[in-house]
This record gives structure tokens, C-alpha cells and sequence, in this order.
């Protein structure tokens, strides 16, 4: 029989608190009922993260006492664990709609929780765990699945999302912008871009950069097995065959001279149905520089990963890679316009300045030679963090990131400048976040603002590679926090995830397959001030930029889901499991 002693200070202190002394307030106990005033992470914190959560109130109320308590309790809602008091109220009506208190509990140990604030009521489960991120992460990689074209989706794989193959893109008409001036080509496979059944180089290249950024920081997270894919069981990475499958596609969009076609599309968006219904013509759309040279830096990259695994597909990366950076370069100016009679996505770029550094940063790293560095030394990274320039000006971050990933190969003096840079960049975004009640690093809400969020969190990871600060994890975390439910919406923004997930995003499958959820593992784009959409969209009236998100399926401008909003997501959340597993 074990003993329990207890000291006469504990034992005095207990005795205060089940005879009602100040620690001891009354429960009204959970009925079943909670408040989107009380916003947090949905899906899961880390045990030893400090639980991030926000009080919010649109108007005067009890919240304004300086002094508002709040109680952490067991799910039941019955039994206190911990209590504390609510941040300083902070005015963000102009930015956010609301008068926002930010708080920060001490970490919790694994189990599910509740927090209940006094005049407002118990939040959502709070969960702890210690792969809190794992679900979302293969959920993120799943929805790519789910966007695979000319391929069926059987139920073996795909579950109630089961579908018909659509798009086999086997007889694909030149567009006379394309430079031919008749025929077809055979373009199968890759993934769907967005919401619509087109396919994209620039928006292909550039997810694929940060997908297989991922692979290389810290190995290879979704082995065979995890993901449930048809090829899973053959002895390779289930993460590496799902990239493989987009890769191939690819491919297929280099012309005989080394550049690469810009897009695969119909003239027009088709209609809200099922891909199999889908049957317009599709067409090859342009050419362009920022096409090209981001395939090659994605092959290149490619080249590098897969070589291990199968040096002839290796092979084939590269060469493609070379063959498009020589055009690329001798073709600086080849900028991409939709023709009068497209309208679909234009991924235009006026510089590709980026996109250069980027394609010479991944050939080099690969390689090793001269040429490239010689780019280098004339292009070097440029640094920076805007909101709203991801597949545009973000490119050159990711030839840095690759840059420090080789410090052996890279000379020490470009190493250490750009060491400096991506440090100097993530403690501004650090500040940045401190400065934010809902803790993450943007002010500026554009088209696919989350993906923003996640860029800069993924810019955190690469300085925390560098010089591992808790700081940089915590923000990283807390930007998490923000996209998985600790938001003014109240919303976890990955479907099939968290309490409050979205329900009707701007996704032709998930409009058109008859089930009320949507697919599952797509990100939201999130809030968009600009409401491009609002024509179509009810937006809350004088809803403030971190408000201007809508769950309803016109809204292409604030709930479409995309290629490049998910990469980030997926990396973020991969970065923050493997931090955790190695701790």
C-alpha cells in the first residue's frame, strides 16, 4: 500500500480551497453550450506550450475589468485545474472588429480541457497531445489526394470522397499563345490548382519548392504506409510518391526548346460540378520566364531528393532542370498576359528576377557548379516579407533557405550574410507576433492571407535551423494557433479539422459530390479585406479586414482553397511535429 504524505502548508492551502477561498469560485458546470467569444487553437497544443487563447467582445461588457479572471477546467466543465487572469484588453475594432484580450496560460499536461471566463461562458475543448499537429499535417497532405487529375479516386483511398477519374488531358490543344500553331499534346496527371479543374506551372513549381523543403530539413515525414495512397506498400516514401505525381506532370509541360508552357486550362472556369462532367476543351496556355524558371529550380530541387531513391528519374529532373534555366535565361523577358479569350488564373509576374535566383540557388546546391554561382554572386537572394507576393517575390527566400541548408558547399562569407538576413528577418516577424493579440505576424490581409501567415511561419523555421530559439518555435506555434481557431472568426480554417471548420469552401468537388462536408486537409485562403468577391459574397457588414472571410461557396476570395496556402500549412505543421519529436 503506497502512502501519500502531505505537507501541513499543502494540506492547509487544500483545506482553503474546498471551503471556499479565494481559488475556490463556484463552477457553473459545462451544459453543453460554448462561446465564439472565447477563440483558440481547435486541434491540438503541445505539452509544453503555453496554451494561446483570446477573449473577445465587440462592444463594452464585463471584459473591460482589467482584473477579468478565467478558469481552466477538466471538459466536463465541473472540476477546476487551474485559474488565472485575462491579458490587457486591447482595441483592435479598426484591424480585427473587436476589443481583444490575449492570454497566455502555462502549458497543461496531456488530457482535454476547458476554459471558462465569468459572463462569458466555456470555450471548445481544449486538447493536449503530444503529436498535437500530426492529424493536420497528414490531413494537409491527403487533400492533395483529393486534387489529383485524370486519375479516379476509389473508396478504398478515398473513402465517402470517392470519385470518377476526370481530365485525362491526353489530347490537349495548343493555344496559338503557346507559340504552336496546331495540334495537341498528351498532359495527364498532377494536381488541380485551386477550386477549379485547371493546372498551373508557376503554382505547381512553387508549393512543390516547399513540399520538398520539408523532405530535406528534416527527413522524410510520411514514410510508405501513412498516407494511404495507391502506390503506399511499394517499399518507397508515401510522401515522395504523392510529390512524384504532381512532378510528372510537370514534366509533360516542358516544349522542345526548354521553356515551359505556363498552363493548362479551359478558356473559361468551368461550372460547379464533378471532374468526370467537366468536359470543356483544355488548352496549352503561353509560355513564360517565371514558368520556366521555377521548374527548373522544383526539378532541380527534385533531382537532389529523389537521387538516392532512383538516379535515373534523378537524372531526367536535372536535365529537365538545365535545359529550362537556359531558357529561362535567354528569355528574361517573356512575360505572361492572359489572351483576350482566357480567363482563368493568369499567375502573372512582371520580374522574375526571384524565380532566377531561385533556379541558379537549386542548381548550384545540386550541382556545384561554377555557372550558377557565378548567378548568385550577380542575383543574390533578396530577403524579405511582404503579405501578399507568395508565388510572386517569395522565391527568394527559398533560394536562401537552400543556400544555408549546405554550408559546406556554399563560401562562408555569402553563408553567413544570408544567415544574418533570415535571423534579422524572423526577430522582426517575432516582434511582429508580440505585438499582435492574436499573436501572428500580419497586419496587411490580401488574397489567401493565411498562406501569408504560414510563409512567414515557415521563414521562422529557417531562422530557428540557424539558431534554435524558443522564440522562434513559440511564434511559429502561435501562427499556427491563429489558422487552427484563435482568430476573430472563430474559425479552424483546414476542412475536416477543429470544431468550427468551413463547410461550403469555393471547391467544385466538394459543391458537386452531394455530401455536406467538404472535402477534408484543404486550407481556407482566409480573410481578404478586398472583398473581390463581394458581388457575389455576403460579407458582415462593415466587416474589418481580419473579418472578411466568409463560409459560403462563391467566395473564391476568401474561402478557395489552393495549392500554395496548403504547401506552407503542410511544412509548418511538419516542422513543429519533427521539433517536437526531437526534443
Amino acid at each position: 500500500m503506497r502512502v501519500v504524505r502531505i505537507s501541513l502548508p499543502l494540506l492547509f492551502l487544500l483545506l482553503l480551497l474546498s471551503c471556499g477561498g479565494e481559488s475556490s469560485m463556484a463552477l457553473p458546470g459545462f451544459a453543453g453550450e460554448t462561446t465564439p467569444a472565447i477563440q483558440l487553437n481547435q486541434v491540438g497544443y503541445y505539452p509544453d506550450q503555453a496554451i494561446q487563447f483570446t477573449v473577445a467582445a465587440t462592444g463594452t461588457s464585463a471584459l473591460d475589468r482589467p482584473d477579468s479572471s478565467y478558469q481552466i477546467t477538466n471538459l466536463a466543465g465541473d472540476s477546476l485545474v487551474r485559474e488565472g487572469y485575462l491579458g490587457q484588453r486591447q482595441d483592435w475594432t479598426a484591424l480585427a472588429g473587436v476589443l481583444a484580450q490575449p492570454t497566455l496560460a502555462d502549458p497543461l499536461p496531456v488530457g482535454e480541457y476547458r476554459i471558462y471566463v465569468p459572463g462569458v461562458g466555456y470555450s471548445e475543448a481544449v486538447h493536449v497531445m503530444e503529436d498535437a499537429l500530426q492529424a493536420p499535417f497528414i490531413g494537409s497532405l491527403r487533400g492533395l489526394y483529393y486534387q489529383r487529375a485524370s486519375q479516379a479516386l476509389p473508396e478504398q483511398y478515398a473513402g465517402e470522397y470517392a470519385r470518377a477519374a476526370g481530365h485525362p488531358d491526353t489530347e490537349v490543344l495548343y493555344h496559338p499563345s503557346s507559340g504552336h500553331s496546331g495540334g495537341s499534346i498528351s498532359s495527364p496527371g498532377g494536381w488541380y490548382d485551386a477550386g477549379d479543374y485547371n493546372k498551373y506551372i508557376v503554382n505547381g513549381a512553387f508549393p512543390m519548392g516547399q513540399y520538398l523543403a520539408l523532405y530535406e530539413d528534416v527527413g522524410d515525414p510520411a514514410p510508405d504506409g501513412s498516407l494511404n495512397l495507391p502506390e503506399s506498400g511499394n517499399g518507397q516514401s508515401d510522401y515522395l510518391d504523392e510529390m512524384k505525381y504532381e512532378l510528372d506532370w510537370m514534366l509533360t509541360m516542358q516544349d522542345e526548346d526548354g521553356g515551359l508552357f505556363h498552363k493548362l486550362t479551359t478558356l473559361r472556369f468551368e461550372g460547379m460540378v464533378m471532374p468526370n462532367v467537366a468536359t470543356s476543351q483544355r488548352y496549352i496556355v503561353g509560355k513564360s520566364t517565371t514558368a520556366t524558371l521555377d521548374f527548373a529550380a522544383a526539378t532541380a530541387q527534385a533531382s537532389r531528393v529523389y537521387r538516392p531513391l532512383d538516379a535515373a528519374y534523378a537524372d531526367r529532373l536535372l536535365a529537365a532542370a538545365r535545359r529550362a534555366y537556359t531558357w529561362g535565361t535567354a528569355n528574361p523577358n517573356a512575360v505572361f498576359r492572359n489572351p483576350d479569350d482566357v480567363s482563368t488564373g493568369e499567375y502573372g509576374d512582371d520580374n522574375a528576377d526571384d524565380e532566377r535566383t531561385w533556379a541558379a540557388a537549386e542548381l548550384f546546391a545540386t550541382t556545384g557548379e561554377q555557372e550558377y554561382y557565378n548567378e548568385l554572386q550577380a542575383r543574390p537572394p533578396r530577403m524579405r516579407f511582404n503579405a501578399g507576393e507568395s508565388w510572386t517575390g517569395y522565391m527568394g527566400n527559398l533560394a536562401a533557405y537552400t543556400l544555408l541548408r549546405f554550408p559546406d558547399r556554399v563560401p562562408q562569407e555569402m553563408h553567413q550574410e544570408l544567415r544574418q538576413l533570415v535571423i534579422t528577418l524572423a526577430d522582426s516577424l517575432v516582434m511582429d507576433v508580440d505585438q499582435n493579440p492574436y499573436r501572428q505576424p500580419i497586419t496587411d490581409f490580401e488574397w489567401g492571407s493565411n498562406s501569408d501567415v504560414l510563409n512567414a511561419a515557415m521563414l521562422l523555421a529557417a531562422a530557428h535551423r540557424q539558431e534554435p530559439k524558443e522564440d522562434y518555435v513559440a511564434a511559429i506555434r502561435s501562427s499556427v494557433d491563429y489558422v487552427l481557431g484563435n482568430n476573430p472568426n472563430n474559425v479552424c480554417y483546414l476542412t475536416g479539422y477543429g470544431d468550427r471548420a468551413p463547410m461550403n469552401i469555393h471547391h467544385r468537388p466538394s459543391i458537386a459530390d452531394g455530401i455536406a462536408a467538404p472535402v477534408p486537409g484543404l486550407l481556407s485562403g482566409g480573410p481578404n479585406s478586398k472583398q473581390q468577391d463581394k458581388q457575389y459574397t455576403t460579407y458582415e457588414a462593415g466587416a474589418a479586414p481580419m473579418q472578411s472571410w466568409a463560409d459560403q461557396e462563391p467566395s473564391f476570395a476568401s474561402n478557395e482553397i489552393c495549392l500554395n496556402w496548403n504547401a506552407p500549412f503542410t511544412y509548418v505543421t511538419g516542422y513543429l511535429e519533427h521539433v517536437a519529436t526531437a526534443k
